[in-house]
């Protein structure tokens, strides 16, 4: 009888570049500014990334476009975002029955608290050059930085599964 053994470590390969995106644009300015410079279309998609932390439940903002020619997807990712909490004081004093909203910072990439964004690209082939594309993406006035991010050093890499 044969033994079939399966190497879960093939299931692990990373076929995605990851471009973090420092600027103080907002999301929709700044997939405007990109698709100017860039050959792509970035549209708002529905299917937002969603991930679950202690504090609850939050959604990341996502741009997306297919390129069909290369077989390429493109994704623009927000990296910070808010989750707002309502709490009440237990005790009870002058301030019982006050409630508050507290307002607790959460990242998509805590590893990559600085970055803004992320641009994320599948399936990437030898058409596309990473490199032309981080000089490309410089060029736009209000991006103060875009470096290339090291997948390996990624340990919530769950949080691109999306």
């Amino acid at each position: 009888m044969a033994i079939h053994k399966l190497d879960l470590g093939e299931f692990d390969e990373v076929d995605y570049f990851l471009i973090a995106i420092h600027t103080s644009l907002e999301d929709y300015r700044l997939a405007y500014f990109i698709n100017q410079k860039l050959p792509i279309n970035l549209s708002k998609s529905n299917e937002e990334v969603q991930i679950n932390i202690k504090e609850g439940e939050t959604n990341f903002a996502r741009f997306y476009y297919y390129d069909f020619e290369n077989a390429v997807s493109w994704n623009l990712i927000q990296n910070k975002n808010e989750v707002l909490q309502q709490k009440t004081n237990p005790s009870q004093d002058l301030f019982a029955a006050i409630s508050m909203e507290i307002s607790t910072k959460v990242f998509l990439l805590p590893e990559f608290k600085k970055a803004d964004y992320f641009l994320k690209i599948e399936n990437i082939d030898d058409t596309i050059d990473v490199s032309q594309i981080k000089t490309t993406l410089n060029t736009i006035d209000s991006i103060s930085a875009v470096y290339p991010v090291d997948t390996n050093l990624i340990k919530s890499k769950n949080n691109l599964i999306f």
